[in-house]
Formats: C-alpha cells, sequence, structure tokens
C-alpha cells in the first residue's frame, strides 16, 4: 500500500491497487453504470467519498435528462451564477457524457487535475 491523493478532491489515500482486494476502496458496492462511467474519466484512485458522490451524480444522471435547452436547465443542479456567468456543475458535466478536455472548473472526469 502506498500513500496518494484522491485525484478528485486531492485528500490523502492509502491506495492498495496492487492488492485491490484490500484496497478501502472495495468496501463499497457501486452501481455498474457508475464504475463504467469511471472508466471513462481520467482519475486514478478515488477516495471512498468521491466514490460515493460519483455514485450518486450517475443514480441521478439515471432518471434525469440531459437538459437540451437551457430552458430545461435547473440551478443548482446544472449551473450556478457567479459574477454573472454560468458556471456548469459536475453534474452537468456527466450528464453531458463526454469530457471536453478544457479544463473546467467541475470536470467530473479528471482532466483538469490530471493535465492542467
Amino acid at each position: 500500500m502506498k500513500p496518494q491523493i484522491c485525484t478528485h478532491c486531492k485528500a490523502p489515500i492509502v491506495c492498495a491497487a496492487e492488492e485491490i482486494e484490500n484496497c478501502d476502496c472495495q468496501k463499497l458496492t457501486l452501481r455498474p453504470e457508475t464504475i463504467a462511467f469511471l472508466g471513462t474519466t481520467f482519475h486514478k484512485c478515488l477516495c471512498n467519498s468521491c466514490l460515493k458522490k460519483m455514485d450518486e451524480m450517475v443514480a441521478f444522471s439515471l432518471v434525469n435528462e440531459f437538459p437540451k435547452r437551457r430552458s430545461e436547465m435547473v440551478e443548482g443542479v446544472h449551473y450556478y451564477i457567479e459574477n454573472e456567468y454560468f458556471v456548469f456543475t459536475e453534474q452537468y458535466h456527466l450528464m453531458k457524457g463526454q469530457c471536453c478536455q478544457n479544463g473546467c472548473r467541475h470536470c467530473v472526469y479528471g482532466f483538469k487535475s490530471q493535465f492542467l
């Protein structure tokens, strides 16, 4: 086991990827859709808190459609307003279905933390 940081929230974690059955992440049961989603990200090791959060966001996206029009977006769910600008949330980015690799502030795919 080696100390690392969660590639999402930057919290210190102990990763046991080389002995995955002993890793702390094995204590969680994630939806198959969450596991599939994580396979599309740039994340390496995530803490259990972030894994739970990702699982909840995936669950939300399974029962809610991606907003196709601005009028369908819900403030606080898909965006918030900061200094008169729309800022898209992690939930919005996850529901979008792919990473644009532009280093978005709330990139759920881990692109910003890994490459910028």
